[in-house]
C-alpha cells in the first residue's frame, strides 16, 4: 500500500483539485481514487485535510433529470416539514429541535 503525497494549504501542483472545485468546474471525481491529500494546520488540534483528484480524470457531472429533480424536491419537503404539527416550516428543521421553532416554543 503507497501512501498518498501530502501537500500544505494552497501549495497543492496544477491538475489537483478538490471535490468542491471540481464542481465548480462542471466536473466530478467519476471513481478515481484520491491523488493526494491537502492538509491544513491547526493550532492545538490535528490539520484538517482534503483529498485532491487528478483533473484530466475526472468525468463530467451527470445532467438533472425530471426523476432526480423530483427526488430532491421531495426530499427537501420532507426535511421542512414539522413531524408534529404536519405543516411546512420553510426552512429546513434543525436536528437539535426536532420540529419547526412554533412547536418547540409551546412545549
Amino acid at each position: 500500500m503507497s501512501t498518498l503525497p501530502v501537500y500544505r494549504w494552497r501549495l497543492a501542483p496544477d491538475g489537483l483539485a478538490t471535490r468542491r472545485q471540481l464542481r465548480a468546474m462542471g466536473l466530478r471525481p467519476g471513481g478515481q481514487d484520491v491523488a493526494a491529500e491537502l492538509q491544513r494546520p491547526r493550532r492545538r488540534r490535528g490539520p484538517l485535510v482534503a483529498y485532491l483528484y487528478r483533473v484530466d480524470s475526472a468525468k463530467p457531472v451527470r445532467p438533472m433529470t425530471p426523476a432526480r429533480r423530483a427526488a430532491l424536491a421531495q426530499a427537501n419537503r420532507a426535511r421542512r416539514t414539522c413531524p408534529t404539527c404536519r405543516r411546512d416550516a420553510g426552512y429546513v428543521i434543525p436536528a437539535s429541535l426536532g420540529a419547526c421553532v412554533p412547536c418547540t416554543d409551546s412545549n
